[in-house]
């Protein structure tokens, strides 16, 4: 068993666990398997907006480690996701402008604890990730975050574009570090209601995701290595909003 997520085995228990409102990374479901509660779980699961993935049963019987797992295992996160709305109203609730942090498909669970750490200690209201194609709260993301995952809210989200969309509609502005940004970090207003967006650790930022910024910053470099890494980058952009927002405040 993967010491990287809680797995939940076996049908009655993925059903009890989806009923119960679990926060689940996603499901796995045996190649074929369609008949009985299996339609059932792969139901919930669509209505709560999970992804359902198909593998061999081979791998779930190496996954679930001698536990009767039925076609189906669920891989649970270390703690509960919230939703967007409960993060923005927190951060009106303490009269402060919402400081949030968007992960673009950003795929190594070090790097997602060691932005959910430097998060907690400059006072991000709550972090986004997207469903897809990107790092989910696992283990690994907890151990590296130091125990940050405790206290940072973190949604998941669908799309991306459309997300950004939405909070730009509720007056957030949305700013995207990447190497050909039109200014340097420091000289952007960071002071009032943000979104910072990392892209992933190969490839930046997607192209629609930097489409729906409003502004892209650059981190100036000196040295014969053209990028950050994702982590040390969103690390230098949020301490230069919270100075921002201190001088302000």
């Amino acid at each position: 068993m993967s010491d990287d997520a809680e797995i939940i085995a076996g049908r009655n228990s993925v059903l009890e666990a989806l009923k119960a409102g679990r926060s689940l990374n996603k499901i796995l479901i045996a190649k074929g398997e369609r008949q009985g509660s299996i339609r059932d779980i792969i139901g919930q699961a669509r209505e709560q907006g999970l992804v359902i993935q198909e593998v061999d049963a081979a791998k779930l019987d190496q996954m679930a480690a001698g536990v009767r797992h039925q076609g189906v295992i669920a891989m649970a996160a270390p703690v509960a996701y919230v939703e967007i709305e409960d993060i923005l109203s927190a951060a009106y609730n303490k009269g402060e402008p919402p400081f949030l942090v968007l992960l673009d498909e950003l795929a190594d669970p070090h790097n997602v604890g060691a932005i959910l750490r430097t998060a907690d200690a400059t006072g991000v209201h709550g972090v986004l990730i997207p469903k897809r194609r990107s790092c989910p709260l696992t283990q690994t993301v907890a151990k590296t975050s130091a125990g940050a995952i405790e206290h940072v809210p973190v949604a998941r989200i669908g799309n991306i574009s459309q997300t950004l969309k939405s909070l730009k509609k509720q007056g957030l502005w949305v700013v995207g570090a990447d190497m050909d940004g039109d200014k340097n970090y420091y000289e952007a207003d960071l002071s009032g209601p943000i979104v910072v967006v990392v892209g992933s650790e190969g490839q930046g930022m997607g192209r629609l995701t930097k489409e729906a910024c409003d502004f892209v910053v650059r981190i100036p470099m000196k040295g014969k290595i053209t990028s950050l890494n994702a982590s040390v980058a969103c690390s230098l952009l949020l301490y230069e909003a919270l100075k921002q927002r201190g001088m302000k405040g």
